[in-house]
């Protein structure tokens, strides 16, 4: 995770909704190194931190009842990091 934090800003990754509903389950935190894009449909609950959310992804991650989270309180949440899927 952190050679991907690391890099410079326009290497960043992009993931939709989609991708992440995907790769998880009910209830998971799920890490992504770049920006959440709103394409898909979110059917469970997930905690996803960020560099950025677009305004759709972040709408449809709290209607779900899941939390948009940055990279500080994912840490401060889970300082071993255990438990957290990280998703490219």
């Amino acid at each position: 995770m952190a050679d991907y934090l690391s890099k410079s800003k326009r290497s960043n990754i992009v993931v939709n909704i989609g991708k992440l509903v995907r790769f998880s389950s009910d209830g998971d935190t799920v890490a992504v190194p770049g920006k959440v894009l709103g394409s898909g449909l979110l059917n469970h609950k997930l905690s996803v931190a960020a560099f950025n959310f677009t305004p759709v992804a972040r709408t449809k991650i709290e209607a779900a009842g899941g939390k948009c989270i940055d990279f500080y309180e994912l840490v401060n949440k889970n300082p071993k990091g255990s438990n957290i899927k990280m998703i490219r």
